[in-house]
């Protein structure tokens, strides 16, 4: 089978002509590292609600298979425990995905960010498929790479695939909340995260530099170590979404819970919006200073073919929101619990427009040993625990 000019092909799309990182991605065949994945078959009622995926077998359709692991998508190898290995040909599964092959552009961004160098010791913190780490051991060589994984299959699979195409960097079962295997130059996450792992910044050497996402937005931090223990940097300019880091096989059912009860809760306080119904977790700016301005909300979104929308906001404190409306109609908004979470998503909406930007993005970080961020751009200010 001939996957090279298709690896060339993709490597063209996603990297500049004179980028160290071209070679790299025309050399590994990401076909190896995503066999079989779950392709989205049917949407689901919201955000959050069980999407229907069917499993795809590369090796039944090689074509199909080169051209799907060679473009710049990402791949979703697993959906809530089910993993796409383990399923049978023809059969569907439902829910949330928990792991996936990242699209290589992503891939490419963050090691950018990361400023990698020769010679550079690389913490991989969640493995996934393992192309990734692929990517990582084929630029610095594998006894510079250490990849790091919650779940022991994972780890297990992407190894064999790893070895398969002859390379050979350290896999480790570990929950990347806890210790860290040894010391690096450099820790990149493809699961995002808040606060920052103490264990993380611990494992950072001296100069030493980590890049990852805040969970709960869409926003890249870069760091580099300081010398008590913690690490300055910022907020990046540009964006990016990973899955949240997990401690076990699954995510918790909670927020699917809140969610739909929070699309027929009683009404507590029923008011009209101010601003037409958004899709949140679309905007990303927005959604980016939300999780920010407000830690722990989750977003659902649905529009009816005619165009009616519905946006529902739940936070864990019990507090909620549901609006509703037409783009070019009136909006209401009911709210329940503790805190008014449409309010807060509507002052944030005013502050875009009065200022014409958000002050997160450009924000300087520091970040203190045991893992707490503090944002600050000019009079603007968040503590993130």
């Amino acid at each position: 089978m001939d996957w090279k000019p298709h690896a060339a092909r993709l490597a063209e799309q996603v990297t500049h002509a004179t980028s160290r990182w071209r070679p790299v991605i025309a050399s590994v065949p990401r076909h190896e590292f995503v066999p079989r994945w779950w392709a989205w078959a049917a949407p689901a009622p919201g955000l959050y609600g069980a999407a229907t995926w069917d499993l795809v077998d590369g090796p039944a359709d090689e074509g199909g298979w080169l051209t799907a692991a060679f473009t710049d998508r990402s791949r979703v190898t697993r959906v809530g425990t089910r993993h796409a290995d383990d399923a049978k040909p023809g059969e569907q599964t439902a829910g949330s995905p928990t792991s996936s092959a990242t699209l290589p552009g992503l891939l490419v961004h963050m090691f950018r960010h990361a400023r990698l160098a020769d010679g550079l010791d690389v913490l991989d913190v969640g493995t996934g498929s393992g192309y990734g780490t692929a990517l990582l051991a084929t630029r610095l060589g594998d006894r510079h790479v250490t990849s790091v994984d919650v779940d022991p299959y994972l780890v297990q699979a992407a190894a064999e695939r790893l070895d398969r195409t002859g390379l050979r960097p350290q896999a480790c079962t570990v929950d990347a909340t806890e210790p860290v295997p040894g010391t690096f130059d450099r820790i990149i996450a493809t699961v995002s995260v808040r606060p920052v792992p103490a264990s993380w910044l611990a494992g950072l050497r001296p100069g030493g530099r980590l890049v990852t996402t805040l969970a709960g937005t869409s926003l890249i931090l870069t760091a580099d170590s300081t010398p008590d223990g913690g690490a300055e940097g910022r907020i990046e300019w540009d964006r990016a979404g990973f899955m949240t880091s997990r401690n076990g096989p699954d995510y918790p059912p909670d927020v699917v819970a809140a969610i739909a009860a929070a699309h027929t809760a009683e009404d507590e306080d029923v008011a009209a919006g101010r601003y037409p119904v958004v899709n949140v977790m679309e905007a990303w700016g927005l959604w980016s200073m939300l999780g920010v301005t407000a830690p722990g909300i989750n977003c659902d979104y649905r529009e009816t073919k005619g165009g009616d929308r519905t946006a529902v906001l739940v936070h864990d404190d019990g507090s909620w929101a549901r609006a509703t409306g037409h783009p070019d109609g009136p909006v209401t908004v009911h709210q329940g619990g503790p805190r008014r979470l449409w309010d807060v998503l509507d002052d944030i909406r005013a502050r875009w427009l009065r200022d014409g930007s958000l002050p997160v993005h450009g924000a300087r970080a520091t970040i203190t040993p045991d893992g707490v961020i503090h944002l600050r751009r000019g009079s603007w200010t968040v503590t993130l625990t």
